[in-house]
């Protein structure tokens, strides 16, 4: 039986670089969206681990907002957010790039300092929302 079948829907966005290992941008099952880790990567590929913190979270976010859509779901429609930064120092900064990103949306969220992230990046973001 495949994915489809059994309800699954894997998403890949068109417009944000390709996942480089074996999983989706999105997976779309029971009415839930599921948003694999977004590192601050442009759409076209650039690896953004030399900019600001700042700069880093809100590529990452306007990823996860960007794979929300091509799902049909929206920031409005966020359950949980999971965010990894590479030192506690950087909470605060998250805190407000997220704080205007998210508006009125409040979701569960959770930010766990790491000591490393793929690729020298200083965020990673997971999400799970309710489909449109």
């Amino acid at each position: 039986m495949s994915t489809q079948e059994r309800g699954i829907e894997s998403v890949n966005v068109p417009t944000l670089q390709p996942p480089r290992g074996h999983y989706s941008h999105g997976v779309c099952a029971n009415g839930f969206v599921f948003v694999s880790g977004q590192l601050p990567v442009t759409p076209e590929g650039e690896r953004l681990v030399d900019a600001p913190f700042e700069v880093q979270a809100k590529q990452a976010l306007d990823n996860v907002a960007a794979i929300l859509s091509a799902c049909g779901s929206s920031v409005s429609r966020l359950v949980q957010v999971r965010v990894y930064i590479t030192s506690v120092d950087y909470w605060g900064a998250f805190n407000d790039v997220y704080a205007a990103w998210a508006g009125d949306a409040k979701p569960a969220r959770c930010v766990v300092p790491v000591p490393a992230l793929s690729h020298g990046v200083a965020v990673e973001i997971e999400a799970t929302a309710l489909a449109g």
